[in-house]
């Protein structure tokens, strides 16, 4: 049997009357109407009505369950249907593979299922044309990260995920045994793309990391994706402001490019306006005493408090000049405030999407700032020795890539738009 297609159905149009094509894809619908059978087919590029008759291609069909795979060789023809513009007369029906009834979840979404049921059959899911537009917008945005990061003068790079030791310091590390040592996966390429910088000056990766922490709210998972820079000869407002580009073109790029995904999710993406509202944590604490919530100097935002700052600052906005104190070790402070870190945080309301800054460059300085957290410098040993090699001064950011698929998709569950999402109660499929 041959089963290459000749066509996909979205590349087929009315002007093609009469022209011979193999089709293939999934029956979402059929019906019978006297000596014929009408199929409705769908590929992952459109979807397309079968005319089927003759009694060899009827007994093909006969019985056939919806979401099963076929083959079609026919020819295009007008169509009288009012949803469709044109249809295929099939001259031959292959059933490629039959679907079992009935299925784990209707993937036409005629029968709403609940999300663990929907990931339960997470492949089948993306039948459904709501979630697969999810998915599709989510490669448009990673082609558009690329494109902006590379065109910046960025170099994709790839760093390991089993590690030796804790990336920044902290207990939320999955361990794992490594031949006879202990081993950890990342939780950030942090230490590594600082590194690359003495070398390669300006890096970028995507990649998934993982965090061991038993949180159940919507917007956590214990294996997400990040979108991480670093850059040489850049300060923390430099890479800001590459952030804010970046964030811009990529609604701009899913604006025009993905229309009906836009239209099969129900919403209109827009590109948010500039410049992004930029607020300095002591900034923050008057605003929000202001509102009745009193904190000092040092104390960390709450979630309570990052909601009614995202309802003052709506949208994206950057949270800068967090103190040093709230920051990690390797983040620089401001030699005119040394309480002061040069540092930042992008929010969606009380969303975090993004935390970045600039880095300590000075050995001396790093090893010190390890000790007033607590940590042992010998257990940063190959991290700090790059440091004697020349280290550019450089600055960075880590981007969730799963979060800001929520605020364009304006889904509020991050498993949404992960395939097959983690958290401490999913490890299957």
């Amino acid at each position: 049997m041959d089963i290459k297609k000749t066509h996909d159905i979205g590349t087929l149009s009315p002007s093609m009357k009469g022209q011979k094509v193999v089709v293939g894809g999934w029956v979402e619908d059929l019906r019978e109407l006297g000596k014929l059978t009408f199929l409705t087919l769908r590929d992952v590029t459109g979807v397309s009505q079968i005319v089927v008759a003759g009694t060899e291609n009827l007994q093909q069909v006969k019985d056939l369950t919806r979401q099963s795979v076929v083959q079609i060789t026919g020819a295009v023809q007008e169509s009288k249907a009012r949803d469709f513009a044109y249809e295929i007369k099939a001259e031959k029906v292959e059933i490629l593979s039959r679907a079992i009834h009935p299925l784990p979840i209707d993937p036409l979404g005629r029968l709403e299922s609940g999300i663990d049921n929907r990931l339960n059959a997470r492949a089948l899911d993306l039948r459904n044309q709501k979630t697969a537009s999810i998915f599709k917008i989510r490669h448009n945005t990673l082609l558009c990260i690329r494109k902006v990061l590379t065109d910046r003068g960025f170099l994709e790079v790839n760093t390991p995920k089993i590690i030796g030791s804790a990336s920044e310091g902290g207990a939320n590390l999955f361990s794992l045994k490594y031949f006879d040592k202990q081993a950890y996966l990342a939780q950030s390429p942090q230490l590594y793309k600082e590194q690359l910088t003495l070398g390669l000056e300006r890096i970028f990766e995507i990649s998934s990391f993982y965090r061991a922490e038993k949180s159940h709210t919507v917007r956590h998972l214990t294996e997400f994706t990040s979108v991480d820079i670093e850059s040489a000869f850049m300060d923390y407002t430099d890479v800001m402001e590459i952030l804010e580009q970046l964030i811009v073109s990529v609604f701009e790029h899913v604006e025009k490019t993905c229309i009906q995904e836009q239209k099969n999710l129900g919403i209109e993406i827009r590109k948010p306006k500039t410049p992004f509202d930029r607020v300095t944590y002591r900034q923050a604490i008057e605003e929000l005493g202001k509102q009745g919530l009193a904190l000092s100097f040092g104390d960390d935002l709450l979630d309570s408090h990052l909601r009614k700052l995202g309802e003052i600052h709506p949208g994206f906005y950057f949270l800068t000049e967090w103190p040093l104190k709230l920051k990690p070790f390797y983040i620089h402070e401001k030699e005119d405030d040394i309480e002061v870190s040069k540092s930042f945080d992008l929010q969606y309301g009380y969303l975090e999407l993004s935390s970045g800054g600039r880095r300590l460059h000075d050995p001396v300085k790093i090893k010190a700032r390890l000790l007033e957290q607590g940590l042992d410098p010998v257990q940063f040993e190959d991290h700090l020795r790059a440091f004697d090699w020349g280290m550019p001064p450089h600055s960075g950011w880590g981007l969730g890539l799963d979060r800001l698929m929520t605020v364009l998709t304006q889904i509020d569950n991050v498993r949404e738009v992960v395939l097959y999402p983690r958290d401490p109660e999913r490890l299957f499929p």
